[in-house]
């Protein structure tokens, strides 16, 4: 096994030599810079250490690592042209340093590419990645879908929330850790316990990231703290808030989500303060422990040795206790 650094660095460099130019150039140098603009690089890597994790050769699960990747940058080429966002990652978003329609095809000549990487796979294996990218992509699209529905509700439910998260951020995380099991030829079932463990560690970090947003440190976030506020996004934070506050406060909440201001900081401060006093900001945090704890639960039943399973929990905690 080895450490999440290294992953990252033989994924970074398997990517680079994946990223090559291409005629027509405006169809391949879009699709070069997103790949390029870096992150975390969190799903590619878990692929990798799941193969490892089921006794495979990590380097034989680089395709998929790859694909997901792929898929993961396409999915934000688009949401970006639906958001109309001006940045990613710091740097100007593909439709801004191109255009809108350069955005939409290179994106699409992303998700053919990401499919055919599996054609690096044996027959089977090429099957089942399809057939789980297939299901995981479209799931990916419904909780797009109901993203932009809930920005025009004001009744969304916890429950509808968590579930727009699982299907937009969390199925993708756990697809990542499955599609590791499958280049691994692990069983059925570990197949679907590992599927589990990402998703569930996929929705404690979309719900800590909604933390970070509000209460993130600014040095180390990575981006803007308190967009979601100046944005007006409804998040778990939100609707938690509205759950504890009562009618008056609720009232002032609604309010504040539904004004932009030129100087958004005054805006930004009183709504942190009404996601503390209300509880929200600490139910936000019991939540992002009882996910993560519900990926932690599955490891009982994995037929990996006991020092996987604690290289596991342990990458599962360091998610937890994350500031960026």
């Amino acid at each position: 096994m080895l450490s999440i650094e290294n992953y990252q660095e033989e994924f970074v460099t398997y990517l680079e030599a994946y990223v090559t130019r291409k005629e027509p150039e405006n169809l391949y140098a879009p699709i070069n810079y997103i790949l390029g603009l870096g992150g975390k690089r969190l799903r590619p890597v878990l692929t990798l250490m799941t193969a490892d994790i089921f006794n495979s050769e990590y380097k034989h699960a680089l395709n998929a690592a790859l694909s997901i990747e792929v898929f993961h940058n396409f999915s934000l080429v688009h949401d970006d042209i639906m958001d109309d966002a001006p940045l990613r990652r710091g740097k100007e978003t593909v439709h801004e340093k191109w255009d809108v329609n350069t955005g939409i095809l290179s994106g699409d000549a992303m998700l053919i590419m990401a499919y055919q990487l599996f054609e690096n796979y044996d027959a089977y294996t090429f099957q089942e990645l399809a057939k789980l990218f297939s299901r995981t992509a479209l799931k990916v699209c419904e909780g797009q879908q109901y993203d932009v529905d809930f920005e025009t509700r004001d009744d969304v439910t916890i429950a509808e929330y968590l579930k727009m998260i699982e299907y937009k951020t969390a199925v993708l995380v756990g697809a990542a850790m499955q599609m590791g099991a499958i280049v691994a030829k692990a069983s059925a079932k570990d197949q679907e316990l590992i599927y589990h463990f990402g998703k569930n560690l996929g929705i404690a970090f979309q719900l800590q990231d909604d933390y970070l947003d509000a209460f993130g440190d600014p040095k180390t976030f990575g981006k803007q703290v308190g967009g979601d506020i100046i944005e007006n996004k409804k998040t778990y934070l939100y609707l938690k808030a509205q759950e504890f506050l009562n009618d008056s406060e609720v009232l002032e909440l609604q309010h504040l989500f539904s004004i932009d201001v030129v100087d958004a900081s005054e805006k930004v401060k009183t709504v942190k303060e009404l996601f503390v006093s209300s509880g929200a900001a600490e139910a936000t945090k019991v939540a992002i422990v009882d996910y993560t704890n519900k990926a932690f639960q599955v490891l009982d039943d994995l037929d990996i040795t006991d020092d996987k399973k604690v290289l596991l929990r342990d990458f599962g905690n360091s998610l937890m206790n994350r500031n960026v």
